[in-house]
């Protein structure tokens, strides 16, 4: 998917742009004044996941949200480079490109784990991970769900068959709904439109491929930037447990439960999330 194949009213067209930075075209979208923060979507999401979410952020802050390489309208420049340690490099050298210096890091669901491989260094900015993706499959799963990834991401019309089951109204609603998240039908059709994308689809199995947590999750106790994971009380896609216990095993994170909310909390009630948000990034600056 490109820019110019997307709907006229694609969320938050106006704010959008295509930056070169090897290895990938990226779609990128700005809005706001003030400290930077850089948004990072989950797998299989883009840039739309921010629509309610981001013009609040952008009252106060400048906002920067990007698509994922492959996902989206951003251009996978290199099929090799999806991986969490990859996709955490090359976002990095977009930040230094565009010379984004962010005061915070927010991601959502893998995008969270991905902010987190970001700042493992000293001096890295805080992170805010909604519903953050930071489990590994236990047991035979652990060992047959990588597998599958990649069996999946190499075969041929993998993407074709599953856009033209999954992207039926129902199949996106129930998909939706499995997360613990309801949205309107006004918030599906984006994801209606994403997963018709041979291109977005193949993107995000690329992605789920090449997605080891093993290193990042190891890393963590010894992890020296802020973080404030919050989680909604439905989530059926990751477990509330899963953040509390990442938690727990930092230096300097906090981790806080909203209720009536699944895995796209920020979606279903962008107020709701971004209170805490502000709370933390006050406090940072305090």
């Amino acid at each position: 998917m490109n820019l110019r194949d997307c709907p006229a009213d694609w969320p938050m067209a106006d704010a959008s742009r295509m930056i070169d930075c090897r290895p990938h075209r990226w779609h990128v979208q700005e809005m706001g004044d003030g400290p930077l923060l850089l948004l990072i979507h989950g797998a299989g999401g883009a840039t739309q996941s921010w629509r309610h979410l981001m013009p609040l952020l952008a009252r106060t802050h400048r906002v920067v949200a990007m698509d994922l390489p492959g996902q989206g309208m951003t251009r996978m420049g290199a099929r090799q480079r999806c991986g969490l340690h990859h996709m955490a490099e090359d976002i990095t050298a977009l930040c230094t490109q565009e010379g984004w210096e962010p005061e915070a890091i927010i991601g959502h669901s893998a995008g969270a784990a991905i902010a987190l491989q970001m700042t493992l260094a000293k001096g890295a900015p805080p992170v805010v991970g909604l519903n953050a993706a930071l489990g590994n499959f236990k047991g035979l799963a652990g060992l047959l769900f990588p597998m599958m990834a990649k069996a999946l991401a190499l075969t041929p019309m993998v993407a074709r068959i599953f856009t033209a089951s999954a992207a039926q109204p129902a199949s996106v609603r129930r998909l939706i709904e499995g997360t613990g998240s309801t949205l309107r039908d006004e918030d599906l059709r984006w994801y209606r439109r994403l997963v018709s994308d041979r291109d977005h689809v193949d993107g995000t199995l690329a992605m789920m491929s090449q997605w080891n947590l093993t290193p990042l999750l190891r890393a963590l106790p010894r992890h020296h930037a802020r973080a404030l994971l919050i989680t909604g009380a439905r989530d059926r896609a990751v477990p509330p447990s899963t953040s509390a216990e990442v938690a727990a095993r930092m230096p300097d994170a906090e981790h806080i439960t909203l209720p009536d909310l699944g895995h796209l909390a920020h979606e279903e009630n962008a107020a709701a999330v971004l209170a805490p948000i502000l709370d933390f990034l006050h406090e940072e600056n305090a």
